[in-house]
């Protein structure tokens, strides 16, 4: 993985190249940034960067020899953790090691993919993924085995904040007190989802949404787009080079994201006074709850953007806008007088907590429906 191949984020590659060069390694670091930000191909890089004994910033003119291995992900001192769920194959306590091939795939595919397209690389976007104390068994078992090059060994633990509390507590004192030349780095979204006690055991690197023009850049030396389209995609894709990679072809998940919201919203402004409306909410709640957990997760999340740009749009704010909606005659203008200063609060309170319900495996029927009787009173609240 070459630091060129990375989209921006270029003084968090010059800190982490400089401190290989002068010895200065941290035993435990926490790479904090959004989704597309590039969290997961910079530990790559710079794993290879310590593995291969590498310089002059680049993973390249080295040690070739190592740096092929890295091309397949393959290092025999690199080791990657991930979420897993039960499948066909793996029917109960899976752990990474049981996903190696997949996984190997899935960052040959895209290494700026999300948790969401880790789960539809393994066809179970209906599940909810953790790292469980298998997992820290395998960490314990791997990083007690001398490497087998004889210089560092790199553990990599990637979505660190679906680490549950076990598996936590599992790695607590091997973070506090590592084995000789063995490297963490933990990547996550969310920082404040991960426990104190492991947070307060790293070195936290915080990474920035990649700048449009840096995106935009990428796209026309990538895909060879003319920069006036490269510009659009990149303003849609707000920081995130993984859903830029997305609009460019057909395996954007939000397309439907959009129709099922405006079904939504229709049926909600109809339903104040009107009993048949209440009757399609409760439909819609139904047919959105046969969805996978994961899935209802991403689309609220959705929906709280589309409010948010609303809001933007009544105010005025148009440069900050990025939306266009493609469902036939639903114009965001035309929904934004609807979405006010009045009610944004409690739509945006009302969406994090149904989220939050589902990621507790609260029934999603009643979740949803419950969230769509209060937003028939909301979006009509002046």
């Amino acid at each position: 993985m070459l630091f060129s191949e990375i989209v921006g984020q270029e003084l968090i590659k010059n800190h982490l190249t400089k401190s290989v060069e002068v010895g200065r390694i941290p035993h435990a670091q926490l790479f904090i940034g959004p989704e597309g930000c590039g969290t997961l191909a910079m530990a790559i890089a710079y794993a290879q960067y310590l593995l291969c004994g590498n310089s002059n910033g680049e993973n390249s003119g080295g040690n070739e020899a190592c740096n092929l291995k890295f091309s397949h992900f393959a290092h025999p001192d690199l080791h990657f953790i991930y979420p897993t769920v039960t499948t066909d194959d793996v029917k109960s306590k899976p752990k990474s090691i049981d996903f190696l091939k997949d996984w190997q795939e899935f960052l040959t595919d895209n290494t700026y993919g999300s948790l969401f397209d880790w789960f539809k690389q393994l066809n179970v976007e209906n599940k909810q993924g953790e790292i469980r104390v298998g997992d820290a068994q395998e960490i314990l078992k791997t990083l007690a085995l001398k490497s087998y090059e004889g210089g560092f060994k790199v553990m990599i633990i990637w979505m660190a904040d679906k680490l549950n509390i076990e598996a936590s507590n599992k790695i607590l004192k091997i973070l506090e007190e590592p084995l000789e030349k063995t490297v963490f780095i933990l990547i996550s979204e969310n920082e404040e989802d991960i426990i104190q006690t492991i947070r307060s055991r790293c070195q936290v690197l915080h990474f920035n949404a990649i700048p449009e023009k840096l995106i935009a850049e990428e796209l026309v030396k990538r895909k060879g787009l003319d920069i006036k389209t490269a510009t659009k995609i990149a303003h849609q894709a707000q920081g995130n080079f993984n859903f830029a990679l997305k609009l460019l072809s057909d395996d954007n998940e939000e397309l439907p994201f959009e129709q099922w919201f405006v079904l939504w919203v229709r049926a909600a402004f109809r339903a104040k006074g009107n009993a048949s409306a209440i009757q399609d909410l409760v439909l819609w709640s139904e047919e959105i709850a046969k969805l996978g957990r994961e899935t209802q997760k991403k689309f609220l999340t959705y929906c709280t953007e589309m409010f948010r740009q609303a809001l933007l749009l009544n105010y005025q704010a148009t440069s900050l806008v990025y939306i266009e909606p493609k469902v036939e005659k639903f114009k965001l203008e035309n929904f934004a007088p609807f979405v006010n200063g009045n009610n944004i609060i409690e739509i945006y309170k009302e969406l994090s907590d149904a989220i939050y319900h589902i990621e507790r495996n609260g029934n999603p029927k009643i979740i949803l429906t419950d969230l769509s009787i209060k937003l028939t009173r909301l979006i009509h609240k002046k």
